[in-house]
């Protein structure tokens, strides 16, 4: 075969940027590439990504291309997404081309697999500024069109099957993994609590700053186990490191406004190594997010061998089983008592640490590669057709929103 992979979405790995879907598109290439010497393997990438930033991708049965005039799609987004990015993949008659960011060129018209990673804008779009073109046409049209989609979740999966109606058939789950070695970065030997001046214990927070993280009944509950149980958090902080995304600044007015006290802590953007140092050295890992379409976050913090708590919606009780404390996001008192526990019950707290390395390694992308190639291969059979996951029953398919009994 000759699969081609959009690979647009890694920008610069030597600069550490790897978050979110060039994570996921970064490490499937790597592990497709290393794994698989039988098909031929075009990986295209743009302006933004330095021609020798490809370097690690080099192998016989790889070819680097970049799409042409990629620097000029910001003045004519819908000609150069669309018809030039089109017209360069038909030009490498490719047998299955690969779109791992939810969408692929509407006039593309041959074999294409997308991965679904996230559908949150469709079930609250509250949550996002407008994005009329890419919601009412582009992405519903990408999953119509597409020969198979890969999920990242069972969550995921569901969204589809209940959003778009899309067949159970045409639909594989193939979980994510995450990767938490350091980079040979300049920052890759920092003392995090002294770079950012941290106390010796704090919890912490990773994630962009925008609603869907429900950072408010975060500091909500921060705030309450300061008043019901002050020798819990005496000398703690809680850290939040991550950009800010839509509305983030309200948020953080807000949090001001309220006055809390500076035992909270924004760190702003971090490097991927001050991230895994950060998880390494803090007490416990919070989460509360209200859907996540996979929740690489505490997957990480799991592996690290850090605490957890995180909510028992979408697709986080899949990534976090039984390996943490999980709570409905919207109950304070829950998620206060839940930090009070992370920083007061070393018993519970080395439970966690074994069970949470141990729920780690179910996901790997040695697996996520050989499932995907699985995929590849399977589409480009006589009849075209995969199966896809069976979806689970209705007591399954979505988690449980009761909480947890605490003592």
């Amino acid at each position: 075969m000759r699969i081609g992979i959009d690979c647009r979405t890694i920008l610069n790995p030597d600069a550490g940027e790897r978050a979110g879907v060039g994570h996921y598109t970064y490490h499937l290439v790597r592990h497709l590439i290393e794994h698989d010497q039988q098909n031929e393997y075009v990986l295209f990438f743009d302006y933004r990504m330095a021609r020798e930033g490809t370097q690690e991708f080099t192998q016989p049965n790889v070819k680097i291309k970049f799409f042409p005039f990629s620097s000029y799609g910001k003045f004519l987004p819908f000609a150069y997404s669309h018809m030039l990015v089109s017209a360069a993949l038909l030009k490498e008659r490719l047998n299955v081309f690969h779109a791992p960011a939810n969408v692929f060129p509407l006039v593309y018209p041959k074999k294409t697999i997308i991965t679904v990673h996230d559908l949150a804008i469709f079930k609250h779009p509250e949550w996002f500024p407008s994005q009329i073109f890419s919601t009412r046409l582009l992405v519903p049209r990408s999953l119509k069109r597409a020969r198979h989609i890969i999920a990242v979740s069972q969550s995921t999966k569901c969204d589809l099957q209940d959003i778009f109606s899309v067949p159970s058939r045409k639909i594989t789950v193939i979980p994510e993994a995450v990767d938490t070695k350091s980079l040979p970065l300049i920052d890759q030997d920092d003392d995090v609590r002294s770079v950012y001046k941290l106390p010796a214990k704090f919890l912490l927070f990773i994630g962009t700053i925008e609603p869907r993280k429900n950072l408010l009944v975060l500091f909500e509950a921060w705030h309450r186990l300061q008043q019901m149980r002050p020798e819990a958090v005496k000398g703690a902080n809680l850290v939040i490191a991550g950009s800010l995304g839509h509305r983030g600044k309200d948020i953080i007015a807000t949090i001001k406004q309220r006055r809390l006290n500076k035992s909270i802590r924004f760190l702003g953007y971090v490097s991927h190594n001050h991230k895994i140092r950060l998880i390494k050295a803090a007490q416990g890992f919070v989460f509360p997010s209200l859907y996540e379409g996979f929740g690489l976050p505490v997957l990480e913090a799991l592996q690290l061998g850090t605490p957890v708590i995180t909510s028992n919606t979408s697709s986080l009780p899949e990534v976090a089983g039984s390996a943490a404390i999980l709570i409905d996001p919207t109950d304070v008192d829950a998620l206060a008592m839940g930090m009070r526990d992370l920083l007061t019950k070393p018993v519970i707290t080395k439970a966690l640490i074994k069970a949470g390395k141990q729920q780690a390694q179910k996901f790997s992308w040695a697996n996520a590669a050989a499932e995907t190639l699985k995929v590849y291969e399977q589409i480009m059979r006589p009849n075209g057709k995969l199966k896809g996951n069976k979806r689970p029953n209705k007591n399954s398919a979505k988690p449980s929103t009761k909480k947890k009994r605490r003592k």
